[in-house]
């Protein structure tokens, strides 16, 4: 394979399915791009390589998923690493994570995919996500909750995205950390730092899932902008009959790399599919596997997890060892060993205790224990493993780094005055500055009717009266332009109706439910995908560009199109 100007390499699709892309596992042409980036983020103040004593910032496995995510492109990788590191200083996220109550956490983490306790057959954490599980009414609770407790982050965030960034933490901070370090899995001199994903669809309506999908599509948007490359596979299982063929028109809205990665398994291929990839006894026995889990119960840890932890508290789950509920995070002891500490808040208290610790080996790949900058210097024994990350924090962006459209002339920030009215005042001191201009159109009062030249109030709001016309009820209807208080020009001329607009015929109406009923249907894969945070690359135009009228509606005849229409619009009571 040749390579890019920039350092690119231009390989074929599934170049970077695991390890392939990751630490020790990178093409010339990888290497280069990573040494570009390196120098970028050093140069604009992002990244600092360390030194015998003090760590990287961000260990290479970190700085390798955002290269990953702009196909090894580092001017393009750069545009979103600096966007991550700004938001994470701006929300505070290594406080958040520290601090956040333990229960809202576990509350958020029972309407998310859940991770099992097991690995698949790389190493690689599985996670679980039943959306027939979801109750909508719960989770429009949970997304109009309010943060009563006053977390201490200054933000203007919504309270529920910022529990929802807990998780990513969850999973970067911690059993991504974990999988790592656990020995005896291939290629171990690579860090983990992918996820997978079951997404079930079983018995889920097409109604529920587009009522959850702004819920699901809020962990796109974050994985997407702030946590690339931390997805690896997807299984969907229990899809509707026609999911197939909806995704085979729908894929190519998706990067070829992340539909590599989509599995569709019909309920015949299920447990034969996902036993290629993970182990029977690590994948529940509802796809037909040996785990006894069930979507909501905290992990049922695999027994290699178990075994390689030196284990301080015992929690025990159906007789298996499981993990407490809130946020955890790993931490080096004096002695470089690891120690999984669980954080955040309970009772009003904060809760930082010992859970269990776990010695790497030497062999083993670490992996940075935050996804963002890491500042803390380590021990001496501490830093031949990886950084710390318990007071992390991203770089001071200074104003000589913003683009020069962002400042006005006097150097202060620009800002946009869009939906904004400007209000007369007039300056009492002897200048006698006013403000609007005297001349200025500005108002409809009884000094300003000269203003209504040009617009369609002109010649009638001096008698308080705007252009009428009669409805077709004989009753008269002022015509005044929306928001407007008669000084702006109509947008469309106005005419005098001589008739009402023709009613659409039946037939119009139900072809157009119909194609309601299409382009909904089109949409679905994208909000499943969204389900674990992978969102598609579809836009409204693209939506339009496909969206077709069922070729059936044209052969029904007028008693069946009748009462399609009628099961389309019958009322809720009827529905119920």
């Amino acid at each position: 394979m040749g390579e890019r100007a920039d350092g690119a390499d231009l390989t074929r699709v599934n170049s970077y399915q695991w390890p392939s892309g990751h630490v020790a596992h990178l093409t010339e042409g990888q290497l280069g791009a990573l040494a570009r980036f390196k120098k970028i983020c050093q140069e604009k103040g992002y990244y600092n390589p360390g030194d015998n004593e003090i760590p990287p910032t961000h260990d290479d496995e970190t700085l390798l998923r955002y290269l990953r995510a702009r196909k090894f492109i580092p001017s393009e990788a750069f545009t979103q690493f600096k966007d991550t590191e700004d938001w994470r200083k701006e929300h505070q996220l290594d406080k958040l994570y520290d601090t956040i109550d333990i229960h809202e956490y576990d509350q958020t983490r029972r309407l998310y995919p859940q991770w099992t306790g097991r690995r698949d057959k790389r190493g690689i954490p599985f996670y679980v996500y039943e959306i027939g599980d979801l109750d909508p009414k719960e989770v429009s609770v949970y997304s109009n909750s309010k943060d009563s407790k006053k977390q201490s982050t200054n933000t203007k965030t919504p309270w529920r995205m910022l529990k929802l960034f807990a998780l990513y933490e969850n999973l970067c901070r911690f059993i991504l950390p974990m999988c790592s370090a656990i020995p005896d899995r291939p290629h171990g001199e690579t860090p983990i730092s992918q996820s997978n994903n079951i997404v079930d669809l079983s018995g889920v309506g097409f109604q529920k899932l587009w009522n959850l999908r702004s819920h699901m599509s809020d962990a796109s948007k974050l994985a997407t902008a702030h946590y690339p490359e931390t997805l690896d596979r997807i299984f969907v299982v229990g899809a509707p009959s026609y999911f197939p063929t909806v995704w085979g028109w729908v894929q190519k809205w998706f990067d070829p790399i992340t539909v590599s990665k989509i599995f569709i398994l019909s309920p015949k291929d299920m447990a034969s599919t996902l036993s290629k990839y993970v182990d029977r006894d690590n994948f529940p026995k509802k796809y037909g596997g040996n785990l006894d889990w069930k979507f909501g119960d905290m992990p049922n840890l695999e027994p290699a997890i178990v075994n390689s932890m030196r284990w301080k508290e015992d929690i025990q789950l159906n007789g298996h060892r499981t993990l407490p509920i809130g946020p955890i995070r790993w931490e080096y002891d004096e002695n470089g060993d690891l120690m999984a500490m669980a954080v955040g808040t309970e009772n009003g208290k904060p809760r930082r205790r010992v859970i269990a610790g776990l010695h790497p080996e030497p062999t083993v790949a670490p992996l940075a224990l935050s996804p963002g900058r890491v500042d803390a210097p380590l021990s001496p024994t501490a830093s031949r493993t990886t950084a710390h990350a318990s007071e992390a924090a991203a770089p001071i962006q200074s104003t000589s780094n913003m683009a020069s459209s962002d400042l006005s002339a006097n150097g202060v920030q620009a800002t946009s005055t869009t939906g904004t009215y400007i209000m007369p005042f007039k300056d009492n001191s002897a200048n006698g500055v006013s403000s609007p201009a005297a001349d200025s159109r500005a108002g409809t009062s009884s000094t300003k009717f000269a203003q209504q030249d040009g617009t369609h109030a002109h010649g009638q709001l001096a008698d308080g009266t705007p252009q009428q016309h009669r409805d077709a009820r004989g009753e008269r209807q002022a015509v005044v332009e929306p928001n407007t208080v008669g000084q702006a020009p109509k947008e469309h001329p106005m005419k005098e109706p001589d008739f009402e607009e023709p009613q659409p015929s039946m037939m119009e109406q139900a072809k157009d439910t119909a194609g309601q009923a299409v382009e909904q249907a089109k949409v679905l894969p994208t909000t499943v995908m969204s389900a674990v945070g992978l969102g598609g690359q579809t836009t409204e135009t693209k939506e339009q560009e496909v969206r077709k009228e069922d070729p059936a509606i044209d052969r029904m005849d007028g008693k069946n199109v009748e009462e399609f229409l009628r099961s389309q619009t019958k009322s809720k009571r009827e529905q119920t």
